[in-house]
């Protein structure tokens, strides 16, 4: 390898046109452009045969599941061609039975007279009735077939499971009256089974709503489970959104992708889908690209010949680089990469030089930045490490806003539950918490057990501490008492309560060594800890200067002076209206 002399200038050339010429030329351009041509043809005359397939097979199997229903309905008409008498109830009990023999998928058979009474209902799974009389005129399925000779129900599900549709058919005149049927459509899957698009390809039909009417696998009709049929909605809106007639690409109940075209049921408003696996669809240009490959293969057979001498004069650099990008990984940022070559290697040496500088850097910021978060909100801690001043940190006496909280009757709750379950109920609080104290640019101080203190006003200033400390505790509440409807099945005595008071106090960094904390200390401290035992759950307790800080602005509510330890009078004592905060809120 040759280098160029100290102070010479440098020349930078192309490590790209050093290999490409003699390779591009040589034979992997001519099989690429050629490849790609036959891969780009071969793909778009495929799609455009697929569509044709596709939307002939989905429109087959539309007129098969059509001729299915209107064979249902042929059988019925035969019901209604004559005109009812007194004495025709044995005859029509014989052509009742003879079509639940000649139709296995009706379910039951009601005929209707002229007038609208029931004459005579039979079924397979209930009790036969004769000259019943009840009054069917107005119902949807005789209305409907009046006005339209026929009509078709809704797909409705029996228990969840079996599929089910009401057919009724009016006669040619008013006087020989309506026949109404209930159909199980679970014999649909005879007609979609028999269905197949190449080797694997089926078919499966939905109702308008999306429910599943009909599927090769039966035992997916009758789960009628909504969550796995969502994949073949999916695949019915993705082929709605392209044009008629075109096929489009999705996911199946299995995860398969696969290509699939639709048409609408004639009579019913029900769309048959059908699908191939589009490994299978593409079959024959997978083919060609394995022909392609073989092909590219044996030209970076013949490339590689000609590009070993080349690639010699790249393992000095490479190894180089190899080295310094190790020694960086492994957190060695002050070392650096020499390699004058001229060329891209050099460029990406300096390049990883620049990156090493820019880790260090970063480094140094995150661990500064992990310190402060130690005890101070997020967004707390970049604030300090953008202006780089930590004097906000220093002992002071400010007047704060201090929020404690706890949860009621855990004690009891953690004497007697597992340690599994305490664990996992003080994660999802201190999270919960977490959340609501960062989104309000408060200072979580301290977690201890179940208990939280937070502070604001410290040690960054805000405006309103007080009117921003009591919309953190309405926001704790919400989020908490959700957490506790879980919670009470475990233990029904758990609540939370909230104590919050305003005042002076010395705030700033205290401990030792590797351990720091920020910290409140002063009458404020005590009191808001007090109100926060003495609040019930629920309760959001507020004393005095907080409440007239806060004024109109949140609703609450004064209550009984309290006698509090640590205090030698009664404390004056607010209540936050927390659903009329909720909602200024």
């Amino acid at each position: 390898m040759t280098f160029q002399p100290a102070g010479a200038p440098t020349k930078h050339r192309s490590l790209f046109w050093k290999y490409f010429r003699a390779l591009f030329a040589a034979v992997v351009a001519p099989l690429m452009i050629a490849g790609a041509g036959e891969a780009w043809f071969g793909y778009h005359d495929q799609r455009a045969r697929l569509n044709e397939l596709l939307d002939a097979e989905a429109r087959l199997a539309a007129v098969k599941i059509h001729d299915f229903i209107e064979g249902i309905q042929d059988q019925l008409s035969w019901t209604v061609q004559l005109p009812w008498t007194d004495n025709a109830g044995d005859r029509r009990m014989l052509d009742a039975m003879r079509l639940l023999r000649q139709a296995p998928a009706v379910e039951s058979l009601a005929l209707v007279d002229g007038t609208g009474r029931e004459r005579l209902f039979v079924s397979r799974i209930g009790l036969n009735r004769v000259e019943a009389g009840e009054d069917r005129s107005a119902t949807a399925p005789v209305t409907g077939a009046r006005a339209d000779r026929v009509w078709f129900g809704p797909v409705t599900f029996q228990n969840d499971s079996e599929p089910f549709m009401t057919i009724a058919v009016a006669g040619n005149r008013a006087a020989v009256g309506v026949a109404v049927a209930e159909v199980n459509l679970k014999f649909i899957w005879e007609v979609v089974s028999g269905i197949r698009v190449g080797r694997t390809g089926e078919a499966f039909v939905l109702d308008e709503p999306g429910r599943l009417v009909a599927h090769p696998d039966i035992s997916l009709v009758l789960r009628a489970d909504q969550a796995a049929q969502a994949p073949l909605q999916a695949l019915r809106a993705a082929i709605q959104a392209r044009a008629p007639g075109q096929a489009a690409a999705g996911r199946d109940i299995t995860g398969k992708t696969v290509i699939a075209a639709m048409a609408q049921v004639p009579g019913v408003d029900w769309q048959v889908v059908v699908k191939q696996p589009i490994a299978e669809a593409y079959a024959p240009i997978y083919a060609a690209l394995w022909r392609l490959g073989f092909l590219l293969v044996a030209g970076g057979l013949i490339a590689a010949a000609l590009a070993s001498w080349l690639s010699q004069r790249m393992v000095e650099p490479i190894r180089v680089l190899e080295d310094g990008v190790a020694r960086i990984g492994a957190g060695q940022f002050d070392h650096r990469i020499s390699l004058p070559t001229s060329d891209e290697f050099e460029r990406l040496a300096t390049r990883f030089n620049e990156m090493a500088g820019e880790l260090a850097v970063s480094r140094e910021r995150s661990e500064r930045i992990a310190r402060l978060k130690r005890f101070l909100a997020p967004q707390i801690a970049e604030l300090i490490d953008r202006t780089g001043d930590e004097r906000v940190l220093d002992g002071r006496r400010v007047e704060v806003a201090v929020l404690f909280c706890d949860i009621r009757g855990f004690t009891s709750f953690s004497a007697n539950a597992e340690p599994e379950e305490i664990i996992d109920m003080l994660r999802e609080y201190y999270d919960a918490l977490e959340r609501v104290v960062s989104a309000h640019g408060a200072t979580l101080v301290n977690f201890f057990g179940d208990g939280v203190m937070v502070l604001l006003n410290a040690p960054v200033p805000c405006t309103d501490p007080e009117l921003r400390a009591t919309e953190m505790a309405i926001d704790m509440q919400a989020n908490v008492q959700k957490l506790l409807v879980e919670w009470r099945k475990l233990h029904p005595e758990l609540g939370f309560g909230i104590g919050l008071a305003m005042g002076p106090a010395t705030v700033g960094r205290i401990g030792s060594g590797g351990r720091l904390n920020y910290t409140a200390i002063g009458n404020v401290v005590n009191l808001a800890s007090r109100l926060c035992s003495s609040a019930a759950d629920s309760e959001i307790l507020v004393d005095l200067v907080a409440a007239a800080a806060i004024g109109t602005r949140v609703p609450l509510a004064q209550k009984d002076s309290r006698m509090m330890k640590g205090f030698d009078r009664p404390v004056p004592v607010f209540v936050v209206d927390v659903a009329r905060g909720a909602a200024l809120n």
